[in-house]
């Protein structure tokens, strides 16, 4: 039978000998078999960064395994954290009117192939109210203006902590959120753009792209941060963009792409496989 994951462990410290023994010694002790070990020693700082996944039997106790990881962990000067996978991380999707990023997560958590749950859906328009309703999933309308956009960042601060929100996406939600906002949501919001910027910048980037001829194109998805589109990297990917393409044809391409990415840098967060380390992200696949 195969073994599955009761016990996801991430941790990072300065590096130093007997942290790999220490770590595997405790989960020894409380009877967990370790199915996944990943590591990274940064060269930049020398601070080391790992996740452990493990499995463990009907009897294990959680809250024993914390008390006694904690003692090591104070050794070593780790910042760390347990996560139980079997729990589903809770996901509040936000989108604007370009639907095919919502329409895919939406997808992929109603399969069972994101292990998710979704308890709203946020739009400052109305267009995907009908989809939210057919994956019976609450729709929140929160419009925004200049004036407004204070009183509507704290309405939706009252609904991702009224439903116990872990995680925001924007799914193509093109509002900028203030620096209020990105400071609350700070390592635990995600956007996903086209990696077409800096180069082109406002409206229409795909019909600018393809008057200039450009070879590739592609998406990013990054944490949120208040340096506009400048968060972590946790995913990109790109394709060829042959000379035959006409604008809208890019554009259908870079939204398969925009979902495609997202759905991966989703998945990354959400089993423990991003670490932050400064303005870069570590990502054990």
């Amino acid at each position: 039978m195969v073994q599955k994951p009761r016990v996801v462990l991430t941790l990072s410290c300065p590096d130093r000998p007997g942290i790999v023994h220490a770590v595997s010694g405790v989960l020894l002790r409380h009877g967990c078999n370790i199915l996944e070990s990943a590591q990274f020693s940064d060269p930049r700082d020398g601070r080391f960064f790992m996740r452990v996944a493990a499995a463990a039997s009907d009897s294990f106790d959680e809250a024993a395994l914390s008390r006694d990881f904690a003692e090591v962990a104070s050794g070593f000067g780790m910042s760390w954290d347990l996560h139980d996978p079997r729990q589903p991380t809770r996901v509040l999707l936000m989108v604007s009117r370009f639907g095919h990023c919502l329409n895919d997560l939406l997808f992929r958590q109603a399969t069972g192939n994101l292990p998710i749950e979704i308890p709203a859906i946020v739009s400052n328009h109305r267009d995907f109210a009908g989809l939210a309703a057919n994956y019976g999933i609450p729709f929140c309308y929160l419009p925004v203006t200049r004036e407004t956009k204070a009183e509507q960042e704290a309405r939706l601060l009252q609904i991702i902590d009224k439903e116990n929100v872990s995680l925001v996406v924007l799914a193509r939600y093109m509002q900028v959120l203030s620096d209020d906002l990105c400071r609350a949501l700070d390592g635990r919001a995600i956007n996903i753009h086209h990696s077409f910027l800096p180069s082109f910048k406002g409206a229409k980037p795909y019909h600018q792209a393809y008057d200039r001829g450009v070879k590739l194109i592609g998406a990013t998805a990054h944490y949120v941060t208040s340096d506009l589109d400048e968060g972590p990297i946790i995913e990109q990917d790109v394709a060829r963009a042959e000379h035959s393409l006409a604008p809208d044809d890019l554009v259908a391409a870079g939204r398969d792409i925009e979902a495609v990415v997202l759905a991966r840098a989703l998945r990354l967060h959400v089993e423990k496989r991003v670490m932050l380390a400064g303005r870069r992200a570590v990502i054990f696949r």
